[in-house]
């Protein structure tokens, strides 16, 4: 709803949606065949906003913001969505608390596609002293913040749930002109290295976010104090730490408001694997988050645990998460580039999540869920290095990168929309949440077929 890679609870448009579309289009150029080569006639060690290479000290700079900037927007919206508003709701008398967090997730991820295509057009086409990204990257850590403080001051669902949609404006204010620092300033020969920063503490900040959210389930208004004063602080500490951005007065603006209408369009030409990586993504992403955006829920409802339990499983869920993830993401993206493998990697990544998924479906218990932490690490680290590559060694136009990359990373929205309502439908069908597991697992079977029907990668 936040994002990619995107905690995909109703994250951001994921994680920057058409944004990163529009960066790795500047990012490289794709053959006829769909393939991405690199672009031609430009040193890619070069800086594209200096035109010089990068000292030691920027590229420190530049990695640290990378990894704030993807921390402190990941762990409070975590904090928010994953731990405490579902312990909110269910302390709402005549509110069915799955049917409320589903609900807000997916009135949030609307907000988060509209804001992050309207933040990203802007910042495209904004001419500020202090650069054409500083400002807004700032004002989505207000923005969100704002959004935190409505909701900590709301006691019904219609407040609570607006309050979240201005955090989902927040976030995507500050994340669509942080991703595209990556095309404006960091040379093409380390974008996929600080894309990985970017990537790997997404995820640790979401565990960051259930570690940290989860010690204050017993003080929720505390907790939301709290992550709104990180949010607060994110935008700030970013631009603060990055080198200064030059200034963007005399810049000649390019992008016009019709070409971020002409962004929604889809290809109709030499588009089959597209489609396929589509559907793949978007089964993956609604598998996946058919489980992990209710895991409160699961270990209170499904693992019968009290709200104490439930608290502790959560941190060691996370902390075991953090550690796969991390080595998943270490090994598959240098694997995959070793190999010239794409599609068997991303595809193998919704096996082992499958698998995963298999556990608490066998063992309602701690136990169970912590394997199924283990094996989503696992499963989420090497999809996440892998399958943004993958998309561009699929794309049917070169000259229209941007816009399908964008309309491929819809997927990760369209997907959080529909996960929601998928596990609150079949816990009204089947009266609990066992029935969710296998649901989920045929999901991502069903990815992996799309996946491997791709030709063009191997």
């Amino acid at each position: 709803m936040v994002d990619e890679n995107k905690d995909r609870r109703g994250g951001p448009a994921d994680g920057a949606g058409a944004r990163i579309g529009e960066n790795i289009k500047a990012m490289a150029s794709v053959d006829e065949t769909g393939g991405a080569v690199a672009n031609q006639g430009v040193d890619p060690s070069l800086a594209p906003d200096t035109g010089r290479r990068l000292n030691s000290a920027e590229k420190v700079r530049f990695a640290i913001g990378f990894v704030l900037v993807s921390l402190l927007w990941a762990a409070p919206f975590t904090m928010g969505s994953g731990v405490l508003l579902p312990q909110i709701f269910n302390s709402l008398h005549g509110v069915s608390a799955e049917a409320a967090l589903g609900t807000m997730n997916s009135i949030g991820c609307v907000f988060a596609l509209v804001a992050n295509v309207v933040f990203g057009a802007l910042s495209d086409m904004s001419r500020f002293r202090v650069g054409k990204r500083t400002p807004w990257i700032v004002l989505g850590g207000i923005i969100g913040a704002l959004g935190f403080l409505l909701v900590i001051e709301s006691h019904t669902l219609p407040m609570i749930i607006f309050g979240w949609c201005i955090v989902q404006v927040g976030i995507n204010c500050l994340i669509a002109p942080a991703v595209a620092v990556l095309s404006d300033r960091i040379p093409e020969s380390t974008r996929g290295t600080y894309s990985a920063l970017y990537g790997a503490s997404q995820v640790i900040g979401q565990q960051l976010g259930t570690i940290i959210g989860s010690s204050f389930m017993g003080n929720i208004h505390t907790g939301l104090v709290v992550a709104m004063i990180i949010f607060l602080f994110s935008g700030i500490l970013t631009v603060l730490i990055w080198p200064r951005e030059k200034s963007a007065a005399n810049t000649v603006v390019e992008r016009t408001w019709a070409d971020v209408g002409r962004s929604f369009i889809p290809p109709t030409k030499n588009c089959r694997d597209f489609y396929l990586a589509l559907l793949g993504r978007f089964t993956f992403v609604v598998g996946c988050f058919m489980i992990q955006g209710y895991q409160l829920y699961i270990l209170q409802k499904y693992c019968h645990m009290s709200d104490a339990q439930a608290a502790s499983t959560l941190k060691v869920m996370a902390l075991i998460s953090v550690v796969t993830t991390i080595l998943a993401s270490v090994v598959s993206g240098p694997l995959s580039d070793f190999l010239h493998r794409r599609k068997v990697i991303v595809a193998t990544s919704c096996l082992i999540l499958a698998v995963g998924i298999l556990f608490p479906f066998l063992m309602p218990t701690a136990t169970g869920m912590y394997f199924y932490a283990a094996l989503a690490g696992i499963g989420n680290g090497c999809y996440m290095s892998v399958d943004q590559a993958l998309n561009v060694d699929v794309l049917p136009n070169a000259k229209e990168a941007g816009k399908d990359l964008g309309i491929l990373n819809l997927a990760n929205t369209i997907g959080q929309v529909i996960a929601p309502g998928c596990t609150t439908l079949v816990i009204g069908v089947f009266g609990g949440y066992r029935m969710i597991f296998p649901v989920a697992i045929v999901c991502l079977l069903v990815g992996t077929v799309f996946i491997m029907m791709i030709r063009k990668v191997k």
